[in-house]
């Protein structure tokens, strides 16, 4: 066998050794709380093993400490995605935007691999995390998950919630002599019995979070469906999640207090009222207005208008799963802060959604999502503060995931 190490993999191990051995004292010009928006000047952040482990203004660097200086740049928790599908591109020119398509000219094998490249441009661009909602496949994003998980590959921190359990025919209109085309896609689950088992064959199979689709068909599961299923995956300490598209479903999953809905995009004022009473989060996707109808980006905006007026507590997902040319998954997803900003949403509340608030809703504040010591060493560097503008994310010029360098 030859003894000759490839550079890159020299690089990694120089990342994972820097991360564990070897104190890190990063000097940020400044440095954003994004619960506060406060924003502190010369800080001092100590990294080791992976954490922080102090920070402040007085801060000493203790010697022999590999510095990196941010001193002119703005430093802020790494970003949150709360609604992603890494495992699928849809490609415009061969699925005319039908991701039933994507999904059957696919084979899981090479939706593995789109995952693997997703992941990476996601982390590259300041997505230290990311919530991966089904349309997967047959488990492929478990896979990227553990490879990221077990250092093989680089990715940002991932929840994915295995295949989707939806009323029969979830999100397509099958034949009936091609009834197997959404499997396994999906998980159709009409009784309770099927609810338990989808439920549990996910748990099974690496799922993180549970997602159902309430409303896609003409038929919807019920307030009573849903709790049964919230009680059912709680079991496990596993959250429940929703896609809903009309009224009628983001109702039953508000009255039923899902963790989340995702979409939302014909809520009403006394649902959103509703969410908020019962501590449903938000998912919005507002994402998904770049580039609709002008009636469809009219309606996304007003509706995130009206939750940030409201009150709802919100969460930044985006639900890209296409590209445009020059493009890649990650600048994809940072986009999608634009519909947030022609809504008039401050940059400190989309801060919020974009880190701590995401944090809460994916079970992990007690570890990640904000710059304080003990968490994780997950952080991202900008030129410009983005509590005056937020549009300075998409120019995020270093990254560091759990300590480790990804993007200088």
């Amino acid at each position: 066998m030859s003894k000759f190490v490839p550079s890159a993999l020299l690089l990694c191990l120089f990342l994972v050794f820097t991360a564990i051995g070897q104190v890190t004292a990063i000097r940020a010009g400044r440095m954003v709380d994004t619960e506060t928006g406060e924003v502190k000047t010369n800080q001092i952040i100590l990294v080791e093993n992976g954490k922080i482990t102090a920070i402040g203004s007085s801060t000493s660097i203790p010697a022999g400490a590999n510095v990196i200086d941010l001193s002119k740049s703005v430093v802020l928790p790494g970003l949150f995605d709360m609604h992603t599908h890494l495992c699928m591109d849809v490609i415009e020119a061969r699925d005319h935007g039908n991701y039933y398509f994507t999904t059957l000219l696919d084979p899981d094998s090479y939706r593995s691999i789109e995952g693997v490249v997703n992941a990476r441009t996601m982390l590259e661009s300041g997505f230290t995390s990311v919530r991966d909602v089904g349309n997967e496949g047959n488990y492929a994003c478990t896979s990227v998950r553990r490879a990221i998980q077990q250092g093989k590959v680089p990715g940002p921190t991932m929840v994915n919630a295995g295949r989707i359990i939806a009323p029969y025919g979830g999100q397509f209109h099958l034949q009936p002599d091609k009834q197997k085309l959404a499997e396994p896609e999906y998980f159709f689950a009409d009784t309770r019995d099927e609810m338990i088992k989808g439920i549990r064959e996910n748990i099974h199979y690496g799922a993180g979070v549970i997602k159902i689709v309430v409303d896609d068909q003409r038929y919807i599961y019920s307030i009573e469906d849903i709790k049964f299923m919230i009680d059912e995956a709680a079991k496990a300490g596993l959250k429940l999640i929703a896609h809903c598209w009309t009224k009628a479903g983001a109702h039953n999953a508000a009255a039923a207090g899902v963790a989340s809905i995702e979409h939302g995009f014909d809520m009403t004022d006394e649902d959103l009222e509703l969410a908020k009473k019962n501590n449903v989060v938000l998912v919005g996707t507002d994402y998904l207005a770049i580039g609709s109808s002008p009636q469809s980006h009219a309606q996304w905006v007003d509706r995130l208008k009206r939750a940030y007026k409201i009150g709802v507590t919100m969460a930044y997902g985006t639900d890209a799963t296409g590209q445009r040319a020059g493009q890649t998954r990650g600048t994809e997803a940072i986009a999608g802060i634009d519909p947030w900003v022609e809504a008039g949403v401050p940059p400190k509340s989309i801060l919020q959604a974009m880190t701590g608030n995401a944090a809460r809703l994916m079970g992990v504040d007690k570890v990640r999502g904000f710059l304080k010591e003990g968490m994780a060493a997950d952080l991202i560097a900008v030129p410009e503060n983005p509590i005056e503008n937020i549009n300075t994310l998409k120019s995020v010029t270093f990254v560091m995931k759990n300590g480790a360098v990804i993007r200088r």
